[in-house]
């Protein structure tokens, strides 16, 4: 019987083969005819046969609009009869907290499913599954996501997704199996993940993610790649999930290999008869351990030099000869540098509010020049310094037709430049205060900063109105113009004496090198003692023989050099900065010169020693005696942490409060560590600290039997609101008549 069916089925299908007079479509709600015209393979005066009526059938189906597609004959006219698919009306989410329903609608509309789209069941599947990805990848394996389909009129549906999120997996055990050079305690702390702390809720290191584990084994690999393990590898990697979904197990299983000692390396290819310059590059040791890090730091170097000369694309490769007896290795240099080129023309692209000229003015490769690598990565860093983009990246692109020209695409991603923040904040030192600023780094795409900026702590208020044109002249002199008004007292009492402070100055930057600037300036100031309680009595001398306001006209001179790595977390590199401010005119008329130095020494990934290093000098000119109200101060975060934030220096009579000095010295060493349960994170460490400093009158003589010092625990975190540091502290040397502060702490300040 299912035989004579069939048989009658492809009998009804069979037609005449006839010329088609007209083509009429039925069952259309949304979809245009138009479409169904343009999709069949029949036109009206075409021949119609079974054939062009299965192709007919097929076309339309793949146009995914359609549950069903029937073509019947009527004399010399095709009847197209078809059903559409229902379209779906709106995608709803409830119990979703760990996303946000915009990313999750992002999500189905790349999966296919969106307000407007075609619905079919296949497609609800995949949205499920998508959305289900979704959580696997922040570790919630147990999920459930259930969908609801809810038909609406005019053949339109409601899709609603009811999500159980469950909660998230841990991970219970983090195993390395094949280590015998290394005891495995020591392989597990390399990696971010672990098995989680009391501070996991904060680093989410015990959370799973396959882009962590990854970068792990990368870590876990350069380890020993870097200690001689020439032929290290990972053979295998399970994670396995426990059934209820709440434990991850880790095994990560290595093979070792021998160590391997570097015999010799050799030079061999073509190196433009340069052999002498090239090999002061090579940072292989011979008789040392063999280091990937150093292999592909010489390579990169030597193809960076042959960038240098113009071979845009030189190849440099290490090859090994290894000796198995021996555990030796010979590494054999080989270069090829191919063929010079020079840069046709720099196209800029992302930028879509930074003008052009802003990212071009930071080139140090110009067009119609050689292709120099070295320029091309200072570019690229100086793009970066500006602090307007997420990313920067320059790609080399060859020039059809002529290959001796490259083109250079520098892409960036813009990022928002203004700031608007309102916020309060607590010193030890200078009490509540309440902050508000308002800053655009990058005003109107042109890369000058204007800003205003407002403190209203109760010994310390300040306005400041600034702004920065980093190109005043075409050759990068920048010019910055402040305009400020400052009131600060020592005591939180509002009857308590004041210096007021206001006036403007003016600055120019002039760039010597890439990494030196000279900054030179002038302004006009003028302060103000405001009497009150607790008025030091040499405020009071002061102010009775020269007034109780002071003029001034200050010249300033400043260099700076900044190679550290972060400016918020620096884990290496070198800071120094000198500044010299010189009054010429008016009622005070003196000299000030500060030096900072800082170094940060990395000792390994997780821990770093530094130092910092501040002196100061300051004298009275024309007869006078040195401004009291420019005195330095001492004691305190900044200082020698553990004395009361400013109290170091020469002591009023009258007060017993200290006022400062006309000299300092200080010196600060930290040893910064992971904090503990924060895995490897930079921006949460603690760290150890020993202080060393004072503050010296002009009459004082400087004795070193007279330095302050301090040393304690603390805790460095980058936070939301910006640099915070907790100092726990304890004198090791101090006076009678110090004031003792075991506890401080600040926000926006370093070492």
């Amino acid at each position: 019987m299912a035989v004579a069916l069939s048989l009658a089925a492809g009998a009804a299908w069979a037609v005449d083969p006839f010329k088609v007079r007209d083509i009429r479509v039925e069952g259309l709600q949304r979809v245009e005819a138009g479409t169904i015209f343009a999709s069949m393979p029949v036109r009206v005066g075409d021949t119609y046969d079974d054939e062009k009526g299965a192709a007919a059938i097929q076309a339309l189906f793949g146009l995914g609009l359609f549950k069903d597609v029937r073509i019947e004959v009527s004399g010399d006219v095709l009847v197209v009869i078809v059903e559409e698919r229902p379209t779906v009306a709106d995608v709803s989410f409830s119990g979703n907290k760990e996303f946000d329903k915009d990313l999750l609608r992002n999500a189905l509309r790349d999966a296919g499913l969106s307000d407007g789209r075609p619905f079919d069941r296949a497609l609800l599947d995949r949205s499920e599954q998508e959305i289900k990805r979704q959580y696997i990848n922040r570790g919630l394996y147990g999920a459930e996501v259930v969908a609801t389909v809810t038909p609406i009129e005019r053949n339109r549906v409601n899709v609603s997704f009811t999500i159980t999120e469950g909660d998230r997996a841990k991970i219970k055990e983090i195993r390395v199996n094949g280590s015998k050079a290394f005891s495995e305690s020591t392989l597990r702390n390399l990696f971010d993940l672990d098995t989680g702390g009391w501070l996991s809720w904060y680093t989410k290191s015990d959370q799973y993610s396959r882009a962590k584990l990854n970068a792990d084994l990368e870590t876990l690999r350069s380890y020993y790649l870097t200690r001689g393990y020439l032929e290290f590898r990972i053979d295998s990697t399970q994670v396995v999930i426990s059934p209820d979904k709440q434990d991850i197990n880790i095994a990560i299983n290595i093979f070792e290999g021998e160590r391997y000692v570097v015999a010799a390396v050799k030079l061999e290819g073509n190196y433009l008869d340069k052999e002498d310059e090239f090999k002061p590059l090579v940072t292989i040791k011979p008789g040392e351990a063999y280091n990937a890090d150093s292999v592909v730091q010489t390579t990169k170097a030597f193809t960076d030099f042959f960038g240098t000369f113009g071979y845009a694309f030189a190849q440099v490769e290490a090859k090994p000869e290894v000796d198995r007896v021996n555990n030796r290795v010979t590494l054999v240099l080989q270069a090829e540098p191919s063929r010079r080129a020079y840069v046709r023309r720099v196209n800029v692209a992302g930028n879509n509010r930074t003008r052009d000229e802003v990212v071009r003015r930071e080139f140090r490769q110009f067009e119609a020049a050689w292709y120099d690598s070295e320029k091309i990565r200072l570019s690229r860093d100086r793009v970066d310094r500006l602090g307007f983009f997420k990313e920067v990246s320059i790609d080399t692109q060859e020039v059809p037709g002529a290959p001796d020209q490259v083109d250079l695409v520098v892409t960036v991603v813009e990022k928002p430049t203004g700031n608007l923040s309102l916020g309060a904040g607590y010193s030890s030192g200078d009490g509540l205060g309440l902050t508000g600023a308002i800053r655009q780094d990058n005003a109107f795409g042109s890369g000058n900063s204007l800003g205003v900026q407002v403190n209203t702590s109760k010994v310390n208020r300040t306005i400041v109105f600034s702004t920065t044109d980093p190109y005043f002249t075409v050759d990068g002199v920048s010019r910055s113009i402040d305009v400020y008004h400052r009131s600060a007292s020592p005591y939180s009492d509002t009857d308590s004496y004041k210096l007021v402070t206001s006036g403007a100055s003016l600055r120019f930057g002039v760039p010597f090198t890439e990494s030196d600037t000279v900054y030179f300036g002038g302004g006009v100031e003028r302060t103000r003692i405001v009497p009150g309680t607790n008025l030091p009595a040499a405020y009071a001398n002061y102010a009775n023989q020269f007034g109780f306001s002071s003029n001034s006209v200050p010249l300033t001179v400043g260099w700076s050099r900044d190679s550290r790595d972060s400016a918020l977390a620096p884990n290496n590199g070198v800071f120094q900065r000198v500044n010299a401010e010189w009054s010429i005119a008016g009622d005070a008329k003196y000299l000030t010169t500060s030096y900072q130095y800082q170094q940060y020494y990395p000792l390994n990934k997780q821990f770093t020693l530094a130092f910092n290093g501040d002196v100061g000098y300051g004298k009275g000119l024309g007869g006078r005696p040195f401004p009291l109200f420019k005195n330095f101060s001492g004691g305190g975060l900044g200082s020698v942490r553990g004395f009361e934030q400013g109290s170091l220096g020469q002591i009023d009579a009258t007060t017993g409060n200290s006022i400062g000095g006309t000299r300092k010295l200080n010196a600060n060493f930290e040893l910064l560590t992971p904090f503990p349960g924060a895995g490897n994170d930079r921006t949460l460490r603690m760290f150890t600290f020993f202080d060393v400093g004072n503050v010296y009158g002009e009459a004082q003589p400087i004795r070193l039997n007279q330095l302050r010092a301090a040393a304690g625990l603390g805790i460095s975190w980058v936070s939301p609101v910006g640099p915070l540091r907790l100092a726990l502290s304890r004198p090791v040397r101090k006076f009678a008549g110090d004031k003792i502060q075991n506890i401080q702490f600040q926000i926006g300040t370093s070492f």
